[in-house]
């Protein structure tokens, strides 16, 4: 308590901003998620170097969040400090091809500002409701496409507080990972080299995986996306429901009966519902198919 106390009056005199025993479920796609101790919003990349090395410096755990799409936080909430990347955005910046982004700049927003500027590439991520961030920590994709494909570089804070860069070639990117999952290194900005094209064939492009996402996903309920990763050799929305286990409920949370592969939140849901229920979906489809899923959801307690 005194170690909380002590950092909460270092991130005031450093003038970074922070709320006490914030609701998590607030900054989640889920709408899932019990109170953080402390959820501090650092203006830029300077505040976020300074935010992380009083965490350090006071014995205090931390986590990174971008906007919370793929995040099941417990119902406990977090003992320590959610530090958020939201407010390092601002604009995207642009030099022939190439595009230079901030962690905190909405992926929906970079992707339409390509499409003005007539550049490819990006249209696979249009509809993903995450953060240039999020999305290079867990090397986001959809319909074919992912950010490695498209990233040349990423900014970001190492483990010590020293800001580096590393090339796209470098940072172990594969299928939903990152090496930013295993070092909890900060992303505070990506480069991303695009390809010329026409702006009303991107834009056309953009809004039929849009529309495919409208008519396939359960974007009228609070959920994280996909909730399993691909099998290799098969699909988990296509295994769940084999196993009879389109709509199944643990409190809240649900198997989607618009698309399996998605736990939603029909209101009310706690984390132990949907982890209750992805363990009993792991469970069936193991035991009728010989499929072992894994989680795509990042579980934080």
């Amino acid at each position: 308590m005194e170690q909380m106390q002590a950092l909460c009056q270092a991130l005031k005199d450093a003038s970074i901003d922070f709320l006490c025993k914030e609701p998590l479920s607030k900054h989640t796609s889920f709408r899932i998620g019990g109170p953080a101790k402390v959820f501090c919003t650092p203006a830029d990349a300077g505040q976020m170097a300074r935010a992380a090395e009083l965490c350090r410096a006071h014995g205090v755990r931390s986590y990174i969040l971008g906007k919370g799409s793929n995040i099941l936080f417990a119902d406990a909430g977090f003992d320590g400090v959610v530090l958020s990347t939201a407010a390092i955005s601002g604009e995207p910046c642009f030099e022939g091809d190439v595009v230079r982004a901030p962690a905190g700049l909405g992926l929906n927003t970079l992707c339409k500002a390509a499409a003005a500027r007539g550049l490819s590439g990006l249209e696979f991520a249009f509809g993903i409701p995450g953060s240039v961030g999020g999305a290079v920590y867990m090397n986001a994709g959809a319909y074919g496409g992912e950010m490695r494909d498209v990233l040349a570089s990423v900014t970001f804070l190492d483990e010590n507080g020293a800001v580096r860069t590393l090339p796209a070639g470098e940072l172990e990117l594969g299928y939903r990972t990152s090496i930013f999952e295993r070092t909890g290194w900060c992303v505070l900005s990506a480069e991303l080299r695009l390809s010329p094209g026409k702006r009303e064939e991107i834009e056309a492009a953009m809004q039929e995986l849009m529309a495919r996402r409208v008519e396939k996903q359960p974007l009228e309920y609070p959920s994280a996306g996909s909730a399993f990763k691909r099998p290799q050799g098969a699909f988990a929305g296509a295994l769940i429901q084999q196993c009879g286990l389109r709509g199944a409920r643990v409190g809240g949370a649900a198997i989607s009966e618009k698309h399996c592969g998605f736990i939603v939140n029909l209101g009310g849901a706690t984390c132990a519902d949907v982890l209750a229920l992805a363990d009993r979906v792991c469970r069936t489809v193991k035991e009728q198919t010989g499929y072992t899923l894994e989680k795509e959801i990042r579980v934080v307690e």
